[in-house]
Order: structure tokens, then sequence, then C-alpha cells
């Protein structure tokens, strides 16, 4: 069953976190305290891994499932989604000048 709109919406805040299924590894994780989290579970290399998705609110249900379709065409095509997003974090990052970099020059 996939979750509608107003499901999100009402979801409230228990003691302990709980996630809201929507289907093909795809679910909402909500905390204690409030807060409301898209993830994705999936499979890769025999182990499982969770890869965040946004934040409900300011990444819509839509949204959410067509990010999930882009991770699952990354894990058709061989590549592990978060190993993609790590190296083109570290693209985006500065390059910093260490002291061996200055000495080299």
């Amino acid at each position: 069953m996939s979750l509608t709109q107003t499901q999100i919406v009402n979801a409230q805040p228990r003691e302990k976190t709980y996630r809201l299924f929507d289907g093909a590894g795809l679910y909402l994780e909500v905390s204690p305290r409030g807060g409301k989290w898209w993830r994705a579970r999936y499979h890769i290399g025999g182990r499982d891994k969770r890869l965040s998705l946004g934040v409900f609110a300011m990444v819509g249900l839509k949204l959410a499932r067509q990010r999930c379709l882009e991770l699952r065409s990354q894990l058709a095509s061989g590549h592990d989604p978060s190993e993609l997003r790590k190296a083109a974090r570290r693209r985006s990052m500065p390059r910093t000048e260490t002291f061996e970099a200055i000495a080299r020059e």
C-alpha cells in the first residue's frame, strides 16, 4: 500500500522512531521530536544500505519517489548510490592548501 499525503502530514511523533513504508524501499522515518526524513533502503554487494533522500516538507512525496527511482536506476547500472554521492561531495569541496602541497610547489 502506497503512502498518501494525508498519512504523511498526520504522522505524529511517538516514543520511539518509526517508519511509514511506501514501497520499492522508500519510507518516511518519523522521530520522537517530530522530524520526518525520506530514506531509501537498498542492497548491494550482499549488504543492506540506506540513503537519505531529504526532509519532508522540503521534499514532497512525488519528489521522494522520483529520487528513489533514480537510486534504483543507479543500482541497475551497477553503481552504489552512496559511493556516487560521496564522490560528488569530494569533487565539490574546495581544495585545501596543505603544507605538503605548498612544499611541493
